[in-house]
């Protein structure tokens, strides 16, 4: 082994050149920080980057390195093995390995872009078959949590925070009464139009009350009603815990021993269960109001008659279906709603991407579960 003379000693940084088999081993002590960095150390970055040998550095000895310090020798290192002369950084300790862990991260190479993945069609079904069963399993471990934290709640009703869940309610009910309102009265208004074009042929005007009353009380009123919550409240609900997600703060519930099913669910899916009939019975009102203004207004049917045809279309089992199924609408858009936004992954992008599978889900939801209980009722003469 040869010993290489020792630098000329400044305060703060002092370092040693030794030779030996597998190179040179540069052991640094003292200071490295922003002083050194520009004299001595620059010094002996010039001269090893005129060698040829292989180096690396013995830092047992630095007491302490600023963040000049960690670059300049981070960058020196890079420099000598990408030249093939090692670089290696060793024996760092202490406050000094914290310093340079930061400097020292690399980026992970670039993930291969599309056009340089070649996927067999049999390769992207797998992938595609494992993405949906993933998708099932969590969305059914989801329900059984709900499930889980309902059965709780109770049995200890004061689990429940009935704050959040009245905040909840005034957003999702009376903030959407006049979109509801508005909506199903142009339903009704349509409704008239079209089947009074039909009717009127054969002198049966007043059948439009019987039409509009029987379609908007068991179909179109909860189901329009549905749709506008998915559109108002359930893309709401997965952009907020899909923020909620990516931010880290359903993580920070979950490290506090809470449970997100509580703080964030629970509430939400309350106020839909409760807001949704109460909205029906407003979307069914004024559905049939859309109906009488075009059989009164256009058709020459008087308000009286009108009415009591409506009356006597409608029985109380075709109000209490439609009021069944809006009360499981609004259980599907707040439970579909906030899965996805659980489910959130990626950012702000990925809460783009919850957000609208949250909404489109939820439709093709509602439009099943409205086919079944259809299904349903008729089988059983309701």
């Amino acid at each position: 082994m040869v010993r290489g003379a020792t630098a000329p000693e400044r305060p703060g940084l002092s370092w040693q050149r030794v030779d030996d088999a597998n190179g040179t081993r540069i052991e640094l002590a003292g200071r490295l920080d922003a002083g050194s960095v520009a004299s001595e150390f620059a010094k002996l970055g010039a001269e090893l980057e005129r060698g040829s040998a292989s180096v690396r550095f013995d830092l047992v000895g630095l007491e302490s390195i600023d963040g000049s310090g960690a670059a300049v020798l981070v960058d020196l290192a890079r420099r000598l093995e990408e030249a093939g002369r090692g670089g290696k950084l060793e024996r760092a300790v202490g406050p000094v390995r914290g310093v340079l862990d930061l400097y020292a991260a690399r980026e992970s190479p670039h993930p291969p872009t599309r056009t340089e993945i070649e996927e067999s069609f049999l390769a992207e079904v797998g992938r595609r078959s494992i993405t949906f069963t993933t998708s099932v399993f969590d969305a059914v471990a989801f329900l059984g949590a709900f499930a889980r934290e309902v059965g709780n709640t109770v049995r200890r009703p004061r689990r429940f925070l009935l704050r959040d869940w009245v905040g909840q309610l005034s957003r999702t009910g009376p903030d959407g009464v006049a979109i509801v309102a508005l909506v199903n009265f142009l339903v009704g208004t349509i409704l008239g139009f079209q089947s009074a074009v039909q009717l009127e042929r054969y002198g049966a005007e007043i059948f439009v009350a019987n039409l509009v009353g029987l379609s908007v009380v068991r179909e179109l009123g909860p189901l329009m009603t549905a749709i506008l919550v998915a559109g108002r409240s359930g893309a709401a609900f997965a952009a907020e815990l899909g923020t909620m997600k990516v931010s880290e703060e359903v993580d920070a519930l979950r490290t506090l021993g809470l449970s997100p099913q509580r703080f964030c669910v629970m509430p939400r899916v309350a106020a839909l269960v409760v807001s949704a009939p109460l909205l029906t019975i407003l979307a069914d009102l004024m559905g049939v109001l859309g109906g009488l203004a075009i059989g009164c207004g256009t058709m020459g049917v008087t308000l009286t008659a009108y009415w009591k045809q409506t009356a006597a279309s409608i029985d109380t089992s075709d109000l209490v279906t439609g009021l069944v199924k809006s009360v499981a609408f609004g259980a599907i858009v707040g439970l579909v709603a906030c899965q996805r936004g659980l489910a959130t992954r990626g950012g702000a992008e990925g809460v783009g991407r919850s957000t609208t599978a949250a909404v489109v889900t939820v439709l093709f939801a509602l439009i099943v579960a409205d086919a079944i209980f259809t299904w349903i009722f008729t089988l059983y003469g309701l």
